[in-house]
């Protein structure tokens, strides 16, 4: 601790970068060194303590903290999750399944069968991974990270007499697949970059079996379960290119299958139904398009085109039930869910509201007549609706509560168009209460990369926010695919910039329109997020009053010039790849750490975990450092390391609503 509450100083050294020694993750200096950041921190907040205590229980008051999971059905049993007042982490529970199409809970046959809260006794740290029920409902196989680095250890818990095994296989990534002969699990092993690269055969009490490696750093390895359950589908996968092996899941020693050789640029996925492989790709254009294949004939040559490409939306992803097909569609910022029911006409879903969120969701067996879909959007909280594949009815079967006082009609949603400096018009969602007027606190998130889609989501903690006359908003950049593939490709490679540059847009927009003031607005991302951040308060720092940059990937230039890293070279298909000298002037050009320079900066609240392997601790450590020795403001400029946590921070439910409440303890101070 500083009783001095003086910044903490990070030691130079010469050379091109300065704080590099930061990177020595088991020295005692650099430990000293991020402990007494966040000593700092803590210092900072010290006199706004009953505030952060107070916003941790009213985000703990919205919380239902007893709940019962909505049931799943498998065969004679439902699987179902309770969570409990006080516990950070849910119990998972079954009971007989007394009705076939009864989702009711029967009390006398329950069974408890995984309390995290136990495992996680003695832990600082506790991830589940994977939950898999086998075939005969005797065994569950589960996957636990204790650390937050994803690296997993895997189990066996016979559902006769509740005893557990650990199975053998180092640096699983943790995911599991069952064999239909209930005794033959598939696991994925990572290699030395984290990237998961080995797919294998495990049976209790025997070595595991190696089934399939990819050599490519640039391919990663997982497999699935078809929803025919037919068979073991092996996903290797780039940035931009697809190659799936499969073989028949009661016959677990058999020989891989291709069901296309991988073609650079090709993108595929394929799930297997009542008429064989169904394959979403984009071999005909980058809106994607369906095919078709018979299992017993695999090969390119053997594809059947079911659906062109449509020029006006993305076919996204496809779900397959034994009498119906689900296609997900990206059209205008929106998904679009069109439904094909054998024997019957197709038809598109509609939702109640303008801007949203919908997504099909597990849960319902293969021969159910029924799926279930998630919604939820900016004021409305997530609910699971069962949508009844023959008619279209539709029909919630749970909403998430909120506790306390909570109308959705109270709230204003906008959806507004920002010019980008190209003429593109980029989305916007925002939401404030209705009675907020005028220029008022604004908080921004943006993400835009790896072409993840920022659907409006709903948060209890954001109520905070709003509640106090602050309004959120929602910047849908390219590099993103909020708006389909073309908005992906546009914000990534050499149109990078895009990213950077819609972001700046869409604040100007908000400022402009009154919506709220440079001196009232504040910005936010996570990750490739945080790169964005960074990168928009080096170009436009006058425009944000404060930034959040939680886990940033900050220091991208350099991550990108070190192939040794996790990750790196598999991430060379989004950046670039840094030994070509036009690449290495562009991802020098943004890199938000390479471009710290003397001028005035926003505030900043500044996360990080020491056992992340996507986005090193380092590169929060080594950019706040150097900010703190360039800037020439002395706005707060705050580093939180989750020394037991790693990219997704704390494990524990309270703990990442403190995690919030701090967040948002900062923001409510500095933004006045």
């Amino acid at each position: 601790m500083r009783p001095d509450n003086k910044q903490p100083l990070a030691r130079r050294q010469n050379g091109a970068d300065p704080y590099v020694w930061l990177e020595q993750r088991e020295a005692p200096e650099v430990t000293t060194y991020l402990n007494a950041e966040n000593a700092y921190t803590d210092a900072w907040l010290e006199p706004h303590k009953a505030l952060e205590q107070s916003l941790f229980e009213e985000i703990r008051g919205r919380i239902r903290e007893t709940d019962l999971g909505l049931p799943s059905p498998k065969g004679n049993w439902l699987y179902y999750q309770r969570t409990e007042a006080g516990a950070e982490y849910p119990r998972f529970y079954r009971c007989e399944r007394s009705v076939a199409d009864s989702l009711e809970i029967h009390k006398p046959s329950e069974q408890l069968i995984l309390d995290l809260n136990s495992l996680a006794s003695g832990e600082e740290f506790l991830q589940l991974g994977d939950f898999s029920i086998s075939p005969d409902q005797r065994w569950l196989a589960y996957s636990l990270d204790t650390q937050g680095d994803e690296t997993y250890r895997l189990f066996l818990l016979s559902l006769d007499d509740m005893q557990t095994q650990e199975l053998s296989l180092d640096d699983a990534d943790g995911s599991l697949c069952w064999a239909q002969d209930n005794k033959t699990l598939f696991a994925v092993s990572m290699d030395e970059t984290s990237r998961p690269s080995t797919l294998w055969r495990l049976q209790p009490g025997s070595e595991p079996a190696q089934v399939f490696h990819d050599p490519d750093q640039r391919f990663y390895v997982s497999a699935y379960l078809s929803s025919s359950e037919r068979y073991i589908c092996v996903s290797s996968n780039s940035k931009n290119t697809s190659e799936i092996h499969y073989l028949p899941a009661d016959k677990p020693t058999a020989q891989l299958r291709c069901l296309a050789s991988r073609e650079a640029d090709h993108e595929y996925d394929a799930d297997h139904g009542s008429d064989g492989f169904m394959i979403r790709s984009n071999r005909l254009g980058e809106m994607f398009c369906l095919y078709s294949c018979d299992a017993g004939k695999p090969g390119l040559e053997n594809w059947e085109l079911v659906t062109p490409p449509d020029p006006q939306r993305t076919l996204e992803e496809i779900s397959l039930q034994s009498t119906a097909l689900v296609l997900q569609y990206r059209h205008l910022g929106l998904t679009q869910l069109e439904v094909r029911v054998t024997g019957s006409d197709s038809y598109t879903l509609a939702m109640p509201d303008a801007v949203y969120s919908l997504s099909v969701q597990g849960g319902e067996e293969y021969s159910s007549p029924q799926i279930r879909l998630r919604y939820e959007s900016l004021n409305r909280p997530a609910e699971v609706r069962a949508l009844t594949l023959a008619t279209g009815e539709q029909h919630v079967l749970k909403q998430t509560p909120v506790e306390g006082i909570f109308d959705p009609d109270d709230y204003l949603i906008e959806r507004l168009w920002a010019k980008a400096k190209d003429g593109t018009h980029i989305p916007i969602s925002l939401i404030c209460h209705k009675d907020t007027q005028g220029e008022a606190p604004l908080y921004l998130y943006g993400y835009g990369s790896y072409g993840a889609s920022m659907d409006p989501w709903f948060s209890h903690a954001r109520l905070s926010l709003l509640h106090r006359g602050w309004v959120f908003a929602i910047a849908h950049v390219r590099g993103g695919a909020d708006m389909g593939e073309h908005w992906y490709q546009q914000g990534k490679l050499q149109h990078k910039e895009n990213t950077f540059s819609d972001f700046i847009a869409c604040a100007e927009h908000l400022i402009s329109t009154n919506k709220t003031s440079p001196q009232h607005l504040v910005i936010a991302g996570g990750s490739a997020g945080g790169l964005l951040i960074g990168t928009v308060i080096n170009q436009r720092p006058e425009l944000f009053a404060a930034a959040v940059a939680d886990v940033p990937f900050v220091d991208v230039w350099n991550t990108m010039n070190n192939p040794d890293l996790p990750l790196t070279v598999g991430e060379y298909e989004e950046w670039g790849d840094a030994r070509e000298p036009e690449v290495a002037a562009r991802i020098k050009g943004y890199a938000p750490y390479e471009n710290v320079t003397t001028q005035d900066y926003p505030a900043l609240w500044v996360t990080a975990g020491f056992h992340d392997v996507r986005v090193q601790y380092w590169e929060a450590a080594k950019w706040v450092a150097k900010l703190r020795h360039l800037r020439t403001n002395d706005q707060p400029l705050l580093l939180r390391t989750q020394m037991t946590a790693g990219h997704g921070g704390a494990s524990g439910r309270y703990q990442a609503m403190r995690e919030v409440a701090e967040e948002y303890c900062f923001l409510l101070t500095v933004i006045t």
